[in-house]
């Protein structure tokens, strides 16, 4: 990963000089897991494909990523004043700043996704996957469903679950349908599909799961916060120990899916064990 650190360090050097370019780079390269670059890498080292094919369509997902969390953090959304354990953008540069930097980032992503490959209908298909999958039909209406989510005072399980179909599940499906359309293995997106809503539901479980058992140095961002701003989550819904248990059977599923596909899946295990074990 560290020579897609330095190449992600450089995708923003053709852009023009201002404080929307400084606010995009100081939230890009703000750290972080990196998971879904990392997804991407691994399925291409699965079907045995140079990982370094993959650089530009996974900066761009990790900008459409990097813009979600500004404009989630924002004061509008979740208010938050503490990410990666920085001070959020909009803490840093200012609202409108922070605004305009993840409006550059989920528009410059559209550029890296229309040049990713040599092959005009490889960047076609990921374009249109970008779209579909962050947009009013993937992420967003996500986005959409939380906040709409937080005026009921109880969510069931399966409104939580449609909730972060979207909200998580489609950017960590992303990198492994591109992944799959790089090494021209668009037969197996079913296959991808199911596996990232699978890897999605349980990242988010997790994620519920440290925002009440972490630490602030752990995790990097304010704890605690689902529980201040009255979310429904799977914890506050189904408990900690029920909540890890279904955890760890999405993972499961998911590589359970990933073992019946034709491909190397060493480093696919990898990165799945790595996600189940996270602490942050």
């Amino acid at each position: 990963m560290n020579d897609f650190e330095e190449y992600l360090s450089h995708i923003l050097d053709d852009v023009a000089d201002s404080n929307v370019k400084d606010a995009m780079q100081y939230s890009l390269m703000a750290g972080g897991k990196r998971i879904r670059p990392r997804l991407l890498f691994a399925t291409l080292k699965a079907y045995g494909v140079e990982e370094s094919l993959g650089y530009r369509a996974a900066a761009a997902i990790e900008m459409i990523h990097t813009y979600s969390l500004i404009h989630d953090d924002l004061p509008a959304m979740d208010n938050d004043t503490l990410r990666r354990g920085q001070p959020t953008c909009h803490v840093k540069f200012g609202e409108a700043i922070a605004i305009l930097a993840g409006d550059a980032l989920l528009t410059h992503a559209f550029l890296l996704g229309a040049s990713a490959t040599k092959d005009a209908k490889v960047n076609s298909a990921i374009v249109y996957a970008l779209s579909d999958y962050a947009g009013a039909n993937g992420m967003v209406l996500g986005q959409v469903k939380d906040l709409e989510g937080e005026s009921k005072e109880n969510l069931t399980v399966d409104e939580l679950k449609d909730i972060h179909f979207y909200k998580t599940g489609k950017l960590l499906t992303l990198p492994m349908l591109c992944a799959s359309y790089i090494a021209h293995r668009e037969n197996d997106c079913d296959a991808w599909k199911k596996i990232g809503n699978e890897i999605g539901l349980s990242f988010q479980i997790q994620d519920d799961i440290l925002d009440v058992t972490s630490t602030v140095e752990e995790l990097g961002k304010n704890i605690n916060s689902d529980v201040e701003n009255n979310k429904n989550t799977y914890v506050s819904i189904m408990g900690i120990e029920d909540a890890k248990k279904e955890a760890e059977f999405y993972y499961e599923d998911a590589k359970k899916t990933m073992h019946q596909l034709d491909l190397n899946p060493k480093a696919l295990d990898e990165i799945f064990t790595l996600l189940m074990n996270r602490k942050n």
